[in-house]
């Protein structure tokens, strides 16, 4: 089955990303990162969202924004919260 009916339950795309963060960790608005691509700002939250999956350009002008490689930035597998990376990093490199 196609169509909007075969999403129930999932969200529009497969392909996971971390624009939000990279947003908000380098001070830069939606409208921002719009202009500096190429697309509306509305594109940027249905992206954030995962209600759309980019272009292939569309994916290299965001990396190439942000001045990092692609599996930085998208993934196929939902990326591992920051906060759980750093607790994970600084209990094994602690004291024992």
């Amino acid at each position: 089955m196609t169509g909007k009916g075969s999403r129930k339950g999932r969200k529009g795309t497969a392909l996971h990303n971390r624009l939000a963060v990279l947003r908000a960790e380098r001070g830069v608005s939606r409208a921002e990162l719009a202009t500096a691509v190429g697309v509306n700002p509305q594109t940027i939250g249905f992206l954030e969202r995962g209600d759309y999956g980019p272009s292939a350009e569309l994916a290299l002008k965001i990396c190439e924004f942000f001045e990092l490689p692609f599996e930085a930035v998208f993934s196929l597998r939902p990326f591992t919260p920051m906060s759980q990376q750093l607790y994970r990093s600084a209990d094994s490199g602690g004291p024992t």
